[in-house]
């Protein structure tokens, strides 16, 4: 299977964990705008994820300003478009799929369907995400003070503060169907992300003195970045990239009061390159 191929596949990498039974630590380099925001709304959506569910007021808060973050994005960018064209890209790539034999049949008529379903949603003429966000008039007051530190405080937002301290059978079935509005660009951004992710094999690779470089075909249009660590390391990576190459610099801070300084330890970590 050449570079680039969607790995679609039964098979696994031949690499084993970096630590026997350890956790590992994922770390991302976006090489396009498009997957950058892509990754902002994933984590976004990740928090919220996290917080809508939680019964008090901070909860709501939080899961409120995750959601405000996300209309916000929308905004300034057309995350609808670019998540059709890279859907509609990907749903091209698994197509041209179906004569290779050594693909999973099952699992690419599986992505097939997911992407042709969410393609659908998302090209439907009355899906205007986050359009009922951005027309509540509690939502765009609370927007308007969270520039200012601590602007959300009770006597800045006295309509904020007795909407917080309402039951939460109150709160959370608004907050869950303002996420609802949400959730085909959610889907979308999850399918892609997904797709792209798995588009990679891994590669066990070397920093020595704690420093890595590759060169980048010109003619591939690379994606994602993505450097594994074992949990426990006491360092992290700093990736650079450019159109021809990139290079990852494997930092150490024991303290936070401290400026991060290169290591001088030669580095073994686990490396994807996403190419679809």
């Amino acid at each position: 299977m050449t570079s680039g191929t969607p790995r679609l596949t039964a098979e696994q990498s031949d690499y084993g964990p970096l630590t026997e039974g350890g956790a590992i630590t994922t770390y991302e380099q976006p090489l396009n705008e498009r997957v950058r925001v892509l990754l902002r709304l994933e984590h976004l959506f990740l928090f919220i994820s996290e917080r809508i569910s939680g019964f008090s007021e901070w909860d709501s808060r939080a899961a409120l300003g995750g959601l405000i973050d996300i209309t916000d994005v929308l905004w300034r960018s057309d995350i609808k478009g670019e998540l059709i064209k890279e859907l509609e890209r990907h749903l091209a790539t698994f197509s041209r799929l179906r004569s290779n034999p050594h693909v999973d049949c099952h699992r690419l008529n599986e992505t097939l369907l997911n992407h042709d379903k969410t393609l659908k949603s998302l090209k439907h003429p009355g899906y205007q995400p986050g359009h009922t966000l951005r027309q509540d008039e509690l939502i765009n007051a609370v927007k308007q003070r969270t520039a200012i530190p601590g602007g959300t405080c009770n006597f800045d937002l006295p309509a904020y503060h007795y909407w917080l301290n309402r039951p939460s059978s109150h709160r959370l079935p608004r907050i869950h169907g303002w996420l609802d509005e949400l959730s085909v660009i959610r889907d979308g951004v999850f399918l892609a992300l997904h797709a792209i992710r798995d588009s990679a094999y891994t590669t066990r690779v070397a920093a020595l003195g704690g420093f890595y470089q590759q060169s980048l075909e010109p003619t591939v249009a690379y994606q994602l970045i993505r450097v594994q660590l074992p949990s426990v390391a006491e360092l992290f990576p700093e990736v650079s990239a450019g159109k021809h190459r990139f290079t990852i610099r494997f930092l150490e801070q024991p303290e936070t009061s401290t400026r991060p300084a290169q290591t001088r330890n030669d580095v073994e970590f686990d490396l994807q390159c996403c190419i679809l």
